[in-house]
């Protein structure tokens, strides 16, 4: 990547900033979710993917975690250029590459109160899960986004709707500090989509990383097909000639997501639905669909993973191109709020007594 490309101009539609936490490798959940839309966006937006291994550290700190950042950085990278993202469209970055981000967020935890943060949806959830051992990093955690979403003047932000509450904060701090210490900050709106949910493997919830019912987009074609033969279906179906249900089985959920043969979708419901076929035929057609889905990508994530060092230069670059986006954004911030003018004062007071001293 040139510096030129560093350094592109951002289309007239806007700014865009989304990611993920290196956490662990993506899967269909997230083909469906959010990567598709990213490709497609990528030509019409200036699109900045963070790596959001501060984030990460809210509900895992421990340095064993911390010693698979980079390796789990590199993972999904691997997996956004399979899917498709452009390098030469997209910026991928990684967050605490950017000591820009902590900076600012220290800033915006003063323009919020904990009030509003608790009002939060989502953290009330996480209050349920984490209880008395939630972190302080972790009820700030809407604060970090915002200052991911506001340093480098990201303008839009995809989110589905149960994320709409998170682009709001970061709009609110935005409105404060403009009105506090003047216009520096865009306020983002949310692209909001339509984002599927895929069933987990298992039946029970989503396709999850952490709940181990996932199918990895890095899954070779066998382990993808042990994984669909030992899914969940209709418990109450013991034999192929019982009627079954479609409506909340994980098999047919990922038909309807990835099965493009719609004829052959439809016969098999309606042969599900009266006795007429067996799991094991539903499960090998979904493996024959999956393999059309997943066969691209794994011929395009073998040829990245064919050129050395490509993942890190793409890491790197992108990293670059946002410190330079977060020191405009911060050299704004800092002269707007006055930060800098006491250790200008300073510096001043002291080049005086120099010069006194000297003439004495």
């Amino acid at each position: 990547m040139t510096p030129t490309e560093i350094q592109r101009p951002m289309p007239a539609r806007g700014r865009i900033l989304t990611g993920d936490r290196p956490t662990g490798r993506l899967h269909l959940g997230h083909l469906v979710g959010s990567l598709t839309n990213r490709v497609r966006l990528q030509r019409d937006f200036d699109t900045i993917l963070i790596v959001a291994d501060l984030h990460m550290l809210t509900t895992r700190p421990e340095r064993a975690d911390i010693d698979l950042i980079l390796d789990r950085a590199r993972g999904l990278v691997l997996d956004y250029l399979a899917c498709g993202v452009d390098p030469d469209l997209t910026t991928i970055f990684l967050q605490s590459g950017v000591p820009e981000v902590y900076e600012l967020n220290t800033l915006f935890q003063n323009l919020i109160t904990v009030g509003r943060l608790n009002r939060l949806p989502s953290l009330r959830d996480m209050a349920g899960v984490h209880g008395a051992a939630m972190s302080y990093g972790l009820m700030g955690y809407p604060v970090l986004q915002a200052a991911d979403i506001l340093l480098p003047r990201a303008d839009l932000v995809p989110v589905g709707k149960d994320n709409l509450a998170h682009v709001e904060i970061a709009r609110e701090i935005a409105r404060r500090f403009n009105k506090l210490y003047g216009e520096v900050f865009p306020e983002p709106r949310a692209l909001l989509g339509e984002v599927p949910t895929l069933m987990g493997t298992d039946g029970q919830g989503k396709m999850s990383k952490s709940a181990g019912n996932a199918i990895f987009l890095s899954d070779d074609p066998a382990l993808v097909r042990r994984k669909v033969r030992a899914m969940f279906t209709d418990p109450r179906r013991v034999h192929a000639d019982i009627p079954g249900q479609v409506e909340g089985n994980p098999v047919f959920d990922l038909h309807r997501a990835f099965n493009a043969d719609l004829d052959e979708l439809r016969d098999l419901e309606e042969r599900y639905l009266r006795g007429a076929v067996g799991d094991g035929e539903v499960k090998d057609r979904l493996v024959a669909a999956l393999d059309l889905t997943m066969g691209p990508i794994r011929a395009r994530m073998a040829a990245f993973e064919a050129q050395p060092g490509l993942i890190d230069q793409i890491l790197l670059d992108g990293t670059e191109r946002v410190r330079a986006l977060a020191a405009e954004t911060m050299k704004e911030v800092r002269a707007a709020m006055g930060l800098d003018r006491a250790l200008v004062r300073l510096r001043r007071a002291s080049e005086r007594r120099a010069r006194r001293q000297g003439a004495g």
